[in-house]
């Protein structure tokens, strides 16, 4: 699933905008592997390529409506984990063959769809009512996570204030100035003793003040 969500992921942005984009094709990895974690154990090889296969472009279409909808998420995450892990959920519904899951929740304890032994089963062989099971079961992800999601950040806005740091810390970086220290050091420009503002210079008196306080 996650090659396969990779592989139609960078031929579809090589279609659309005429390029490969390493950083999609990565999400898009990314987006078949959470697709494929709800139905891993209930689908074939085969089902398992199909849903990574749309995984892989589902993620593109998602990221593209959320920046249309300027949502702020830059790394895709909402369309990696949110859109893609409510896609993998509801693929149970359809590509469950059957093979695992007897007695499971009490589906076949005994008997299911007429036969002994037979697992969870989704649309594509047989059983509509699993995915109406698996919708429940993402909307109700849906709504708890917005509805305690939303209740956490309304008492933090109350608590603490704004919950967003000014927008020149957005536009410096959050690394140093919320952790102390920069996250990707090797993006950081480095300048060579001579090519340093005299500006930036303290003077030999103060340097040498320092020292000494230092050593006291």
């Amino acid at each position: 699933a996650g090659m396969a969500a990779t592989l139609s992921g960078i031929l579809y942005m090589w279609k659309v905008v005429g390029k490969p984009d390493p950083s999609m094709m990565c999400n898009s990895m990314l987006a078949g592997l959470v697709a494929i974690t709800s139905p891993c154990a209930f689908v074939t090889p085969v089902s398992a390529f199909i849903i990574g296969a749309i995984a892989g472009v589902l993620v593109v279409w998602s990221v593209f409506f959320f920046d249309r909808m300027k949502i702020d998420d830059p790394v895709g995450a909402i369309s990696v984990h949110g859109v893609n892990g409510l896609w993998g959920v509801i693929s149970v519904g359809l590509f469950a063959d059957g093979t695992y899951g007897a007695g499971w929740n009490g589906v076949g304890a005994t008997e299911y769809l007429g036969k002994a032994g037979q697992g969870v089963t989704g649309l594509f062989y047989g059983d509509s009512k699993q995915l109406i099971a698996q919708f429940v079961e993402g909307g109700t992800a849906i709504v708890w996570n917005i509805v305690v999601g939303g209740v956490l950040f309304y008492a933090l806005g109350k608590v603490l204030g704004s919950n967003r740091v000014s927008a020149e810390v957005e536009i410096a970086g959050l690394d140093i100035p919320e952790m102390g220290i920069p996250g990707y050091p090797e993006f950081m420009t480095a300048a060579s003793p001579e090519g340093v503002p005299v500006s930036d210079v303290p003077s030999a008196g103060h340097a040498i003040s320092k020292v000494a306080s230092a050593a006291s």
